[in-house]
């Protein structure tokens, strides 16, 4: 399927590799299909983009390449609207901003995707430990992730 972006033209995406949130994301809950695009192979950030809408795309990554002690605790019924069998199928990825020159993740709202059938749902975790612009690294003026994040 080809879809439309402003970042990076017309991409092919194969259909199973779309992912839905049925309940969209905060914010966005008219947008319920995107895609993950990756810059690299090795990158650790990447492009959740829209499938509906060209404009709209977050820069995402996983939270433990920048806070390893990080966990989403799922409950039971969230398991269910997920279709997880198990937490193994489960991959978390947080939103990145750039704050001066600081990049940021939302620790507060993680994006937690079953990656068996492609369904995903924003959290909001209430642990006040955990901001909406949480420190991940320091950028250096013109960096390839400073780039990213502030095109987004």
């Amino acid at each position: 399927m080809d879809v439309r972006t402003t970042r990076f033209g017309t991409v092919n995406i194969a259909e199973d590799r779309i992912i839905t949130f049925p309940k969209g994301l905060l914010g966005f809950s008219s947008f319920t299909k995107f895609c993950l695009l990756e810059p690299a192979d090795d990158a650790c950030f990447f492009w959740l983009q829209s499938i509906e809408e060209p404009s709209l795309a977050f820069v995402v990554t996983d939270p433990a390449f920048f806070v390893p002690e990080f966990t989403v605790p799922i409950r039971p019924e969230q398991m269910g609207e997920l279709k997880l069998d198990s937490l193994g199928d489960a991959q978390v990825f947080i939103i990145v901003n750039k704050v001066d020159q600081t990049l940021t993740g939302n620790m507060q709202g993680p994006l937690v995707i079953n990656t068996l059938s492609r369904v995903g749902e924003q959290f909001v975790l209430a642990e006040k430990r955990w901001t909406t612009r949480h420190p991940l690294m320091r950028v250096a003026s013109g960096s390839g992730a400073q780039q990213a994040a502030a095109s987004a």
